[in-house]
């Protein structure tokens, strides 16, 4: 019997609240990947991940010989010179008090150039610790600057965070979401400080709040603010750095109705003031809900919410002139994901119409696929999991599974106005995937994938994914290809928490048998990232943010292995928000045309109001750029189009 399957202790788990995380009840028994001898700092799964690991990137070099998408450019971690030194803390109950609850979904990050220096900024946010502002010098370099700006929160249990300019006034403004320590608005005083106006705007919200997302829900040409709330997983004891303790049955509770807590709407008022107008306009969702995406596929100029549900139906919303919101879901997704996560519209082929991927993470969570991932099994990965979820997961907790894909989603627009899903044919199925990031990382005009991925301590080593886009065929695998996987730095795991056997932790699992201190190994993982040319070279690099660890600053040599042509484009409204959050814009070369929305999101968690960029491909001349604004103005810009730079496209009357 092997070293994994001798420590898996018996379960005793209540019938009613047993169905989803058996497979962590499973495991949170064993350390997956603590030492096995008092003073380890790598373990044998450690050892056996990276064989795993390198036998994947042979069988990727393999089958790149078939592709024809571009892929000879690498990424390498450039963190130690970066000069970011922030770290990742979890609560305790994503350790060593580990629990199956919502601590473990990690936390966001937002870019944006805070001080208008041209660069961008990123901000940081942490459960435990202290949020970070590190300011780019310009040289892929950085500095903190959370002390000056005012913004770190030190152990407020922070989620997400948001940029946007909420006033119009030309300067990034910031929302923070915490659980239950009260949610945060910063107004940027234009220099790169902030000053706190929660209670002015009306935003201290006090729940389980999630992602973020600023839309122009009535075209008044100001920002409103869409919230999104979980529910409740928590009960009102304390733990270390005062996070709120997890419930046990922690993922049942969209089984008790008393759990519900609903996402609001808030109006943009002007002056910083916002205003709950939730029920005015019909929008009631109590999805157990970690992030939304914003759209308008219908092309009226209103946006449309996509609301995913991480237990349960994902939910669809239909912007109605901006005087209410009505569910449309069933009309244009009859099947939606079960445990969906992460979730972004995109043109994917260039056909002009947004096509939708949606992650799904919980799906990947039986108990019979947790075991079976130990071995690394490839194919399982990258199938659906419907069979292991009907076996294990009874009607009741699933409430209702005949509507449900159980795996990532990738929805086609057939430009009639329905949707195919597409998943398996377009190869965007991957494992324990927590959300993505969409651009263009070969720049050759189609929009790539980075999906973060793993689940850390108490579970086995997993990947964050490339899919790169095949001319808008399908999507290959490609983290090998281009250097994303194995990390650079070679780790699989860290110590997670270190135990005294003789003292406070002797009754810990994980003491069993052992005296003295004991370090407990946990993997590495992600959770959000943001795709953005960090150094103005022309390509684009990924920051993530990791799981209880420092983030990964991933730089492409792309522009070093090959000409880059690409243009960035950035919106100034006038009667629109001054974003252009809302817009659609067009770019026409090479008798191509691509089509990206502006909806402010760059992941998971995660928002920013970086230029929107365009790989060029092997054009040399942009024919032209339409932009269809908020307010429902075209402005058609055929001049005045230079490639390799970033060019700002104002709304006129």
């Amino acid at each position: 019997m092997s070293f994994l399957h001798r420590r898996i202790l018996p379960l005793k788990i209540d019938s009613r609240h047993k169905h989803f995380y058996s497979a962590l009840g499973l495991l949170s028994m064993v350390s997956v990947y603590s030492a096995l001898c008092q003073g380890a700092t790598t373990s044998p799964e450690h050892n056996f991940a990276l064989l795993q690991l390198n036998v994947r990137a042979r069988a990727q070099q393999e089958a790149a010989k078939s592709i024809q998408t571009f892929h000879d450019f690498q990424f390498h971690d450039h963190i130690d010179q970066s000069g970011i030194l922030f770290r990742h803390h979890i609560a305790d109950d994503a350790g060593i008090n580990y629990k199956a609850a919502h601590y473990d979904h990690g936390n966001g990050i937002a870019l944006a150039d805070v001080d208008g220096d041209g660069w961008l900024d990123c901000y940081f946010t942490t459960q435990l610790g202290v949020n970070q502002l590190w300011r780019n010098k310009g040289d892929a370099t950085f500095e903190n600057i959370t002390a000056k700006a005012r913004l770190g929160l030190p152990n407020h249990v922070v989620v997400s965070a948001a940029f946007a300019d909420v006033d119009n006034d030309g300067d990034p403004d910031l929302f923070v979401t915490t659980v239950k320590r009260g949610n945060r608005f910063f107004e940027n005083q234009g220099n790169g400080r902030f000053t706190d106006q929660t209670r002015k705007a009306g935003l201290a919200y006090s729940g389980h709040s999630s992602g973020a997302a600023f839309l122009d829900y009535d075209r008044d040409g100001k920002l409103d603010l869409f919230l999104v709330n979980v529910g409740t997983y928590t009960n009102d004891k304390r733990g270390r750095g005062g996070f709120y303790r997890a419930l046990p049955d922690a993922f049942s509770g969209h089984l008790f109705p008393e759990r519900t807590e609903y996402s609001i709407l808030y109006r943009n008022l002007g002056g910083n003031r916002f205003q709950d107008v939730s029920q005015d306009v019909g929008l009631q969702d109590g999805s157990w809900s970690g992030d939304c995406a914003i759209t308008d596929f219908n092309g009226d100029g209103f946006p449309d919410l996509y609301l995913v549900n991480m237990q349960g139906d994902d939910h669809y919303y239909e912007n109605q002139g901006g005087k209410k919101f009505v569910e449309k879901t069933s009309d244009y997704f009859p099947k939606t994901p079960w445990g969906a996560m992460g979730v972004k519209f995109f043109d994917y082929d260039r056909d002009g119409d947004l096509d939708l991927y949606v992650t799904d993470m919980h799906s990947d969570m039986t108990q019979t696929q947790t075991l079976e991932a130990l071995q690394f099994d490839l194919s399982k990965e990258k199938t659906k999991s419907e069979a292991y979820c009907s076996i294990q997961w009874t009607e009741e907790y699933l409430q209702g599974a005949r509507n449900n894909v159980f795996g990532n989603a990738f929805y086609r627009n057939e430009g009639n106005g329905s949707f195919q899903e597409v998943s398996d044919s377009v190869n965007t199925e991957t494992y324990w995937p927590w959300g993505f990031s969409v651009g263009d990382l070969n720049a050759d005009g189609y929009e790539d994938l980075f999906v973060a991925g793993g689940m850390g301590y108490p579970f086995r080593y997993g990947i964050n994914s490339v899919l790169l886009n095949d001319q808008g065929k399908q999507f290959v695998d490609a983290e090998f290809l281009v250097g994303v996987e194995p990390r650079g730095d070679g780790r699989t795991e860290q110590v997670w928490f270190t135990l005294d056997c003789d003292g406070a932790h002797r009754e810990h699992s994980e003491c069993q048998g052992v005296t003295g201190k004991k370090p407990v190994l946990g993997t590495l993982s992600t959770r959000s990232s943001a795709i953005v040319d960090i150094d103005h070279d022309g390509d684009l690099d990924i920051i993530t943010n990791e799981f209880n660890d420092r983030p990964q600053v991933l730089m492409s040599n792309l522009s070093e292995r090959r000409q880059v042509r690409y243009v960035k484009i950035r919106l100034q409204g006038r009667r629109s928000n001054r974003d252009g959050i809302g817009a659609m814009v067009s770019l026409s070369a090479g008798g191509k045309t691509s089509t990206q929305f502006v909806d402010g999101k760059s992941g998971y968690l995660s928002q920013s109001s970086v230029p929107l960029y365009f790989g060029l491909g092997s054009s040399t001349k942009i024919d032209s750029i339409s932009v269809r604004w908020p307010s429902g103005k075209t402005t058609l810009q055929k001049s005045g189009l230079p490639l390799n730079e970033t060019i700002t496209i104002h709304e006129t009357d």
